[in-house]
């Protein structure tokens, strides 16, 4: 996935997930937290930094590339 937040393995950075986690947390709230950064990338906190620099450079490559990367997945 090429993504700001989300590392080569798979893996998110999320601070719910990581040092803000907390057993109160209920599934909701975790699949809204992490929907919202898959939405809305955080480029200042980067897993790739790849994508967090083309995330604030050139949005529109960004999506372009994010794009092709997804459908490539399909096949």
């Amino acid at each position: 996935m090429f993504h700001p937040n989300v590392y080569a393995n798979g893996e998110l950075c999320l601070d719910i997930l990581q040092n803000r986690w907390s057993p109160t947390y209920d599934v909701a709230a975790i699949l809204t937290s992490i929907q919202s950064l898959l939405h809305d990338p955080n480029p200042n906190s980067p897993a790739n930094a790849e994508a967090a620099n083309l995330y604030r450079e050139n949005r529109k490559e960004y999506v372009r590339r994010v794009r092709e990367i997804v459908e490539t997945s399909w096949e």
